[in-house]
């Protein structure tokens, strides 16, 4: 099966995540234009695992190390991506790799496509309580890039769960933005908290990573 061989690809590149989403119910929210996502329904998914240890050096505020290995993770998923990409294109079909990490809009804060939206129909995991994808395995614990395609891939269950008793990141997020329903968290205040971050130049970009640590899964 094709599925199966893109899969097989992608792992032997280093991924930890794999899923194929149907995505024709949310392209009109991707940010581009509708020639060129006319014909392509389909989305790979792909999650690479961030350090642990790394994480746990993360305290009140996130790390230079943290900063860094961020970077890493996105560069390596892109690279991941660009690879799948000309994987399916050989096979005679159309595959567009989308950043794991790239902005159109400052001032919104929006990228070409939302990965967790892509990685939640995908079957990677559920919206959780701190505004991230949870995976029940390794938690929000990983980054995540996407590839359009027209290749009719079998898309993946979308998996039924929620963050049930777990409150781990509520007390932890130095912003007061993640709440008890996932519908409240307040992504104003997440974002001022990020832009504090990075104007006190403890890192170069708008990051956190104190409820990613927070999550674990399992």
């Amino acid at each position: 099966m094709l599925k199966d061989e893109v899969r097989y690809f992608v792992f032997g590149l280093g991924a930890d995540l794999f899923g194929i989403a149907d995505i024709r119910a949310i392209k009109k929210d991707f940010h581009f234009s509708d020639e060129i996502l006319k014909d392509l329904d389909y989305a790979v998914c792909i999650g690479l695992r961030l350090s642990g240890a790394i994480l746990e050096g993360i305290k009140d505020a996130p790390t230079k190390i943290y900063y860094h290995h961020y970077r890493q993770a996105n560069m390596m998923l892109d690279g991941i991506a660009f690879k799948a990409a000309n994987f399916i294109q050989e096979k005679g079909f159309k595959a567009l790799p989308v950043p794991a990490s790239q902005i159109v809009d400052w001032e919104k804060q929006t990228a070409h496509l939302s990965h967790k939206k892509i990685g939640e129909l995908a079957g990677l995991g559920f919206i959780g309580r701190n505004n991230l994808l949870v995976n029940p395995k390794i938690g929000a614990r990983f980054r995540l890039v996407s590839i359009l395609t027209n290749l009719p891939l079998e898309p993946d269950k979308i998996f039924k769960g929620d963050c049930g008793s777990c409150r781990a990141c509520i007390s932890v997020c130095p912003a007061g933005a993640i709440k008890e329903k996932k519908e409240d968290f307040g992504h104003i205040k997440c974002y001022e908290k990020l832009k504090e971050f990075r104007d006190k130049k403890i890192v170069d970009q708008f990051i956190c990573g104190i409820c990613v640590k927070a999550c674990k899964g399992g």
